[in-house]
């Protein structure tokens, strides 16, 4: 997952840190990339990862569509390019 340095900074988070990307929807640990090619208050998590949740129910794999609504837009498409979400870094619980 793309994070600005700025927000990465602000969170305690360094490059190929795991972190906690979540919302009211769900929540998925990834790797963050540290980048100034990302303006901050935006993140980016690419499609394409098949939803692979741990023991707690989280997705391990980086999946994009359990932070998403699973409604149509009212112009009939799925409206999966934008979520609000938050971002942490993950500290794995023992």
């Amino acid at each position: 997952m793309w994070i600005s340095s700025k927000d990465a900074e602000s969170r305690g988070i360094r490059n190929g840190d795991e972190v906690k990307v979540f919302n009211d929807r769900g929540e998925t640990i990834i790797q963050a990339r540290v980048t100034e090619r990302i303006m901050p208050g935006v993140v980016a998590l690419g499609e394409g990862a098949w939803y692979r949740p741990d023991e707690n129910g989280r997705d391990r794999a980086g999946s994009a569509n359990i932070l998403t609504r699973d409604h149509y837009s009212p112009g009939g498409a799925f409206p999966v390019n934008t979520s609000l979400v938050e971002v942490e870094r993950f500290i794995k619980e023992d």
